[in-house]
């Protein structure tokens, strides 16, 4: 179901395509409903309902604008909801504006603005041809079928988040220095994005529920609930893995400073060791810089050489090793 199609709804009969809109709403004067399904409509194609079912040119504007969030608004002929079906593919949510109306012998479907080649409807004629009795009962049970097609698209793109956000997750906790915190930027976004949609989406579901819509009859309301049940259950997943993004964030963070304190404190261990070997050097250049001055007029004279030299590099020998072991006990001590 790839373009605008109008559909007829007989009390008896199998429902069938009706070529115009006009046509469509002229044959529920015998009874029955229409269903008129359009995809990426032009303005210009929604502005003729104004005048055949009594559109409001306010709901035609919002049609066509891709920046409205779900709602529900009551009009004199009809009620106007706008909800969100989902898409995650790429790292990329897309979220694609389902526009229904309802009146007494009529649905409106609008859809395929936000969307490159995808159908969010797509399957709906199956599941009214496995239901066709209950569907005949009216719009209201039709957009039942519809919205509750729309809902159950959505638990495909909470799943791959979710995948998604165990892989970032396995990544971090094995390499850090291997994972980008810009994953779970996005992924953030991302269901700020899915939760503000289902936030709103189950907000029409209560106004349904308590039966604010007087073209959705008391005897359909059990089956709202239970859409209502499958929103609230998903802003529930929602609020769960932006708390667990959080967590991340504050893990990665951690593990950052870890990595940092680490790489600082092997850091500090090299130059303690250079500073432990340059102080015991150091007395010992000192003498060897004083001593070694003249090798044939050392302090003994240049004839007993051969003794002084010895005993002066034993003397070395002995400072170095006697400045080893006071730092030594030095540094035991501060421990």
């Amino acid at each position: 179901m790839t373009d605008t199609r109008f559909y007829y709804f007989s009390p008896t009969q199998p429902f069938y395509g009706v070529p115009t809109p006009e046509e469509a709403v002229a044959l529920t004067k015998d009874g029955g409903f229409v269903w008129l399904n359009y995809y990426k409509p032009k303005k210009e194609e929604l502005s003729k309902l104004i005048d055949i079912l009594g559109i409001h040119p306010l709901s035609v504007e919002d049609c066509t604008d891709e920046q409205q969030v779900p709602k529900m608004e009551h009009f004199p002929k009809n009620t106007f909801i706008i909800v969100n079906a989902f898409e995650y593919s790429e790292r990329v949510l897309t979220i694609d504006e389902i526009n229904l109306f309802i009146g007494a012998n009529f649905i409106i479907s609008v859809s395929g603005n936000n969307s490159n080649n995808r159908t969010p409807l797509n399957g709906v004629l199956t599941l009214i041809e496995h239901d066709l009795e209950n569907v005949r009962n009216g719009p209201a049970y039709l957009m039942y079928v519809i919205l509750d097609h729309i809902v159950d698209q959505k638990i495909k793109a909470i799943e791959q988040l979710e995948e998604e956000l165990d892989n970032a997750e396995e990544i971090l906790l094995d390499d850090v220095s291997a994972f980008d915190p810009a994953e779970l930027t996005g992924l953030r976004r991302n269901l700020l994005n899915l939760r503000k949609s289902l936030f709103n989406e189950r907000e029409i579901l209560v106004k349904i529920c308590r039966n604010d819509c007087p073209f959705i009859p008391e005897k359909t309301i059990f089956h709202y609930r239970d859409i209502y049940d499958h929103l609230a259950k998903f802003l529930e997943l929602a609020e769960t893995y932006r708390e667990m993004v959080t967590n991340l964030m504050e893990l990665y963070t951690s593990l950052q400073n870890n990595l940092m304190t680490r790489t600082s404190n092997e850091t500090n261990y090299a130059v303690r060791r250079l500073t432990f070997i340059s102080t015991i050097f150091l007395p010992l250049t000192l003498l060897a810089s004083i001593g070694g001055m003249s090798e044939w007029s050392m302090m003994t004279g240049p004839s007993n050489w051969r003794i002084s030299y010895p005993l002066f590099i034993l003397g070395m020998i002995i400072i170095g090793l006697v400045n080893y072991y006071l730092l030594k006990r030095l540094d035991k001590k501060k421990e």
